[in-house]
């Protein structure tokens, strides 16, 4: 007795082969020469390389499935598993584009956070250090707030919000670092800039105590100690034990002494 799966994929054989005829060997990308088969067979054969850990060879032979049989039922699933197996090939490109075809082909399906988090974790795998251009980051920073967004309640946004932690203070890291750089090169203004960025949108990463501390020496270097006092009076009704805080106390003291009273 067939079972239904497999015959609705014998169902679609004739369909789709047919036009194949002539022609027994299709090309994918990577020139890699696949037969043609039936939905089955290919979809068990990408599964097994999967299985056995062949995940870009898997991820191409998904995409066959697609290819070859775009209207079984295997398809669609074919488009996800293509996906999270170029991700664990750390093909990350490969992975987004996948997971953005499914989106875009079924974007109400129940899979489809699944799909929205494998596109965050492919620009999250590709982060770079401080050191480096941060438009990947921002990426998977805007990517984990639209998993959010659209599916708070996802047993992905759990771990989209840690990632978010991590992200913004990496993205914090970016501007301390240029903030520094403006700093040495006495470019007060521009590191003030860079510093109340740190201390307004990411307030609460680990950079944040010395960035204020930082506020206070562009201030006092820029003429205004009243802004510079602000700074340390934040510093140190919030991180009243760190050195950050000593070390703006000791600029304070020295630079900027609170007025004689009358």
């Amino acid at each position: 007795m067939v079972n239904k799966t497999r015959l609705a994929a014998l169902m679609l054989l004739p369909v789709i082969l047919l036009p194949a005829a002539g022609c027994a060997r299709n090309k994918v990308k990577g020139d890699t020469a696949y037969v043609a088969r039936d939905v089955n067979t290919l979809y068990s054969l990408a599964k097994q390389r999967l299985d056995s850990g062949q995940y870009e060879e898997a991820a191409k032979l998904f995409d066959e499935v697609e290819r070859q049989h775009p209207y079984s039922v295997w398809a669609r699933r074919a488009q996800l598993m293509s996906s999270f197996g170029y991700y664990m090939a750390q093909k990350y490109p490969d992975a987004t584009s996948s997971a953005q075809r499914f989106l875009t082909i079924h974007p109400g399906n129940k899979d489809a956070p699944y799909a929205n988090y494998l596109i965050a974790m492919s620009y999250y795998q590709q982060i770079e250090d401080v050191s480096r251009d941060q438009k990947i980051t921002q990426q998977a920073s805007d990517s984990f707030n639209e998993l959010i967004r659209r599916y708070p309640q996802s047993r992905y946004a759990s771990d989209a919000r840690l990632k978010l932690d991590l992200i913004n203070d990496h993205l914090a890291g970016k501007e301390m670092e240029v903030g520094r750089f403006y700093q040495r090169s006495g470019n007060w203004l521009a590191a003030a800039t860079r510093f109340r960025e740190v201390v307004e949108k990411y307030q609460t990463t680990s950079h944040t105590p010395e960035a204020l501390e930082r506020l206070v020496e562009t201030y006092l270097n820029l003429g205004l100690p009243d802004e510079a006092k602000k700074s340390a009076a934040v510093l140190g009704a919030n991180y009243p034990g760190s050195k950050w805080y000593k070390r703006s106390y000791s600029l304070i003291s020295r630079h900027a002494p609170a007025a004689p009273q009358s």
